[in-house]
């Protein structure tokens, strides 16, 4: 079998700014057999440009369109519902960019959607506008429901903890497209007119990656280089395809992941 490879990006490839060793080994393994794979990530913040530039920091060459944001996601799935529509945005570039690239006109002025994303700078005023834009009935999206995301000096608020923020002064809950929302799994696999069957999602969330890929019809690999223990897999009521420590384990053997048929 061919396998097509979905990957989250920061617990799998790379640790804050640091590559997960074996990463490099793994990735030029992809590309030296040209095994399609692409990097996934809930982070709307920065542009597939962008996170190229800090994955090539890190030693890691990945291909802005083999890179796959759930602020990308977003813009995907507004297109398909409401093609040239009106957003208020709340978020950074990432966001911002992908929207215009649909023809999204940005505005505080009776927009279609209001579009909740990450920030290192959230204001005060902007949700103090999207929530009266809410309450305008301006339909509520948000990027990914994570509510805190890491920094070097602990965690830091993120889209879901400001989304129920909103949520708690409107009575309006968002609708999430990013991860665990299958949505974004699918959305990359169209992109790469790959299927589900032959297609598997490595992750180091139970919570997100591998739920997200298991209800998109895909195997799933758990490395325990990130967020997860073998511990806290126990907790879940589903089990990934494989739990592995990391993506070093599978260097040698991408074309044929799973020790036992699956």
């Amino acid at each position: 079998m061919s396998w097509t490879y979905l990957m989250d990006m920061d617990g799998v490839l790379v640790r804050e700014e640091h590559l997960i060793p074996g990463a490099d080994a793994f990735l030029g393994e992809l590309r030296a057999t040209g095994t399609p794979f692409t990097v996934l990530t809930n982070n709307s913040i920065r542009t597939p440009r962008d996170l190229r530039a800090r994955l090539l920091r890190t030693g890691l060459d990945v291909p802005e369109e083999s890179i796959w944001t759930s602020a990308l996601a977003t813009a995907r799935f507004l297109e398909s519902q409401r093609p040239e529509g009106t957003a208020y945005v709340v978020g950074e570039s990432g966001l911002t960019t992908a929207l215009h690239e649909i023809g999204y006109v940005i505005t505080d002025s009776d927009p279609d959607y209001v579009v909740l994303g990450e920030t290192r700078t959230y204001s005060f005023e902007a949700i103090t506008t999207a929530i009266r834009l809410v309450e305008q009935g301006a339909r509520f999206i948000a990027t990914n429901p994570d509510a805190t995301g890491p920094s070097t000096g602990g965690s830091l608020p993120a889209t879901g903890a400001v989304a129920a923020l909103i949520t708690r002064a409107t009575g309006r809950e968002p609708y999430y497209v990013g991860k665990p929302n299958p949505l974004m799994m699918r959305t990359a696999m169209r992109r790469m007119g790959a299927h589900s069957e032959d297609s598997l999602m490595i992750g180091d969330r139970m919570d997100t990656d591998v739920i997200s890929g298991m209800e998109a019809g895909m195997h799933t690999i758990l490395v325990l280089s990130g967020i997860s223990t073998a511990a806290s897999v126990e907790l879940y009521p589903y089990r990934p395809t494989l739990v592995i420590e990391s993506v070093a384990d599978l260097v040698g053997r991408t074309g044929d992941p799973f020790p036992v048929e699956t």
